[in-house]
């Protein structure tokens, strides 16, 4: 069965797949987000965020539930990989403004 995404996530996490994705086409100019304790504000830092990932740890996502919370779309995700913990289920909280992400967090 296939997860079915709004238009924005898939494309996050279309992106989220290839080294050095392209976030450009999933969020806002002035998107904000959390991971890992630090907050990322604007395209470029969410840029250098997903580069430093890269450079840091190889992964697989595979988004297995979708469901809103408080005006959130929360996509739960298992991450395969060479991190700490690896593996585990992280929950992907996103606001949507339109057809781009407006703010994102990630948490267990």
């Amino acid at each position: 069965m296939t997860l079915s995404l709004p238009v924005p996530i898939a494309r996050y996490f279309a992106a989220d797949a290839t080294k050095a994705g392209d976030f450009s086409a999933c969020f806002t100019a002035d998107a904000v987000v959390k991971d890992e304790g630090h907050t990322y504000v604007g395209l470029p830092a969410i840029q250098a965020w997903k580069a430093g990932a890269d450079d840091k740890y190889s992964y697989t996502s595979e988004p297995f539930a979708c469901d809103e919370q408080d005006g959130k779309t929360v996509v739960t995700s298992h991450l395969v990989g060479n991190f700490p913990g690896s593996p585990l289920d992280l929950r992907y909280g996103f606001s949507l403004a339109g057809d781009r992400i407006a703010a994102l967090e990630i948490g267990v």
